[in-house]
């Protein structure tokens, strides 16, 4: 679902200006991309922290309403004051809802307490947190889940792995790039060492 933010243009550019549009509890932000001109614009401080508390919002489309119309886009970048954790300044980047775009969206592991590799005593290593996906943004996930129920000690997942929905593709060099795995040794392996050093050696 798109969110709808509703914003003013801003007629002068520049860090003093930008100053005077936060003192009137404002943010200011630009459009750009999509082969058309940036546009300044500034929009209700608090109602973009509201936003800020719902996930995933780079995976999201957002439908920016000007005085001029809709611009489709979606959210690059925030910069934070370093000391308030105020947001200063936001990037949107214009996109045509009918074309992919590439987005990293976050991974979630799933039945961890009963993955069969680590109740066996398997270790986790949960190498790569994001991955890389294309496709239109509608249809896009907010994440992956990761199910490591079935998962034994020494199973990796790889990109081709996942389960992605309809219409969403891994993106460049995710294929075989390995984001969890269980390292470790399966009890009968441990077991077979010990034994073979205590056994006596032929004469």
């Amino acid at each position: 679902m798109a969110i709808t933010l509703k914003a003013d243009f801003r007629d002068v550019a520049g860090k003093g200006a930008a100053r005077a549009v936060r003192k009137n509890q404002n943010i200011p932000a630009v459009v750009y991309g999509n082969n058309q001109e940036p546009v300044a614009i500034r929009f209700n401080e608090r109602d973009f922290e509201m936003l800020l508390k719902q996930p995933s919002l780079r995976t999201k489309l957002f439908q920016i309403e000007t005085p001029k119309g809709v611009e489709n886009a979606m959210l690059m970048d925030i910069q934070y004051h370093p000391v308030s954790d105020r947001v200063v300044h936001v990037d949107f980047k214009r996109i045509n809802v009918n074309e992919p775009v590439s987005v990293s969206v976050p991974l979630e592991l799933a039945n961890v307490e009963t993955s069969r590799g680590l109740k066996l005593g398997g270790v986790l290593n949960f190498a790569v947190r994001k991955v890389a996906l294309r496709g239109l943004v509608h249809d896009m996930p907010e994440k992956i889940v990761v199910d490591l129920a079935n998962l034994n000690i020494g199973d990796v997942v790889h990109g081709t792995d996942l389960v992605l929905p309809n219409g969403i593709e891994l993106g460049l060099h995710q294929a075989e790039l390995a984001f969890v795995t269980i390292g470790g040794k399966m009890p009968e392996e441990a077991d077979a060492k010990p034994a073979a050093a205590a056994a006596p050696a032929k004469k």
